[in-house]
């Protein structure tokens, strides 16, 4: 990787801050949308389960239904697009779909992918590593999202201020999924005000505690 892409994927992290106010009525071209979503998509995940899906609500009557789901957020209906991120509960149930091709490929041996099921299905006996392995993975994709739209010239807010009952109810969410955060996604009206964070030294601890 050059110096310059280095210092370029640095700089979107270091200026991807929440933005809470949007140009009301943008509408994010297509092909932008399409390429931040592919970048979530693209977010590591546990045996490559990929135990995401990404609820686009961008019709302007669907996020005022969400509105006061999301405790009147302003950022809901003036942004161009709201994200749902939601974690899949029931990820275990994509193995044949990512590991099929790779077999038939002759990339991966049968053997392999025997083993690596039956690896999952075992962990996914316990409700709570499904539920766990759902919003750490589904999380992962989010970050994903926002340096992508923030490297693509919008502004992004994570929301976890929403009533997640209500919205499953609104939105018929399936409850093979569980709702992680919803993202707004836009221009900003408003500079965003970077947050202040605390130094390393009170942050990281080196090899043990």
């Amino acid at each position: 990787m050059s110096t310059q892409v280095q210092n370029e994927v640095l700089k979107v992290i270091e200026d991807r801050h929440s933005v809470k106010q949007y140009q009301a009525g943008h509408t994010i071209p297509k092909a932008d949308l399409e390429q931040i979503l592919t970048s979530a998509s693209l977010a590591p995940s546990a045996w490559n389960l990929q135990h995401w899906k990404l609820l686009v609500i961008d019709d302007q009557a669907q996020k005022e239904k969400l509105l006061p789901i999301a405790y009147g957020q302003k950022q809901i209906v003036e942004s161009s697009v709201v994200i749902a991120v939601l974690g899949d509960l029931e990820a275990n149930k994509n193995a044949q779909a990512v590991f099929g091709p790779a077999v038939a490929g002759g990339f991966l041996p049968q053997a392999v992918m025997d083993t690596l099921v039956a690896q999952i299905e075992g962990a996914y006996q316990y409700p709570q590593v499904a539920r766990d392995e759902a919003i750490r993975n589904a999380s992962l994709a989010a970050m994903n999202l926002m340096l992508a739209a923030k490297a693509l010239g919008y502004d992004t807010c994570p929301m976890g201020g929403y009533d997640a009952g209500k919205f499953v109810e609104a939105f018929n969410v399936p409850a093979r999924y569980v709702p992680v955060m919803l993202i707004s996604v836009g221009l900003a009206a408003t500079p965003a005000r970077a947050g202040g964070r605390l130094p390393l030294d009170q942050i990281t601890v080196s090899n043990s505690f």
